[in-house]
């Protein structure tokens, strides 16, 4: 489990998939999560605005990351 720390009330999941590098810029969220299964609390996330917050559980392919 990779720990994300955030210093603010939650952040998107567009913002969560450029800060790990899994895209490089907000334009390419939507092509990503068009391709990928990506999991937000154990269930497949389309939005890219996705808000998540403290507690959040993300997986990506064989990455898990926890919002904290």
């Amino acid at each position: 489990m990779i720990p994300v720390k955030i210093h603010t009330e939650y952040i998107t999941l567009q913002q969560l998939l450029k800060l790990q590098n899994h895209i490089s810029s907000g334009g390419e969220a939507k092509y990503f999560l068009q391709e990928q299964d990506v999991f937000v609390n154990g269930v497949i996330e389309r939005r890219r605005g996705k808000k998540l917050f403290s507690k959040d559980k993300i997986r990506i392919a064989n990455l898990e990351y926890e919002i904290v």
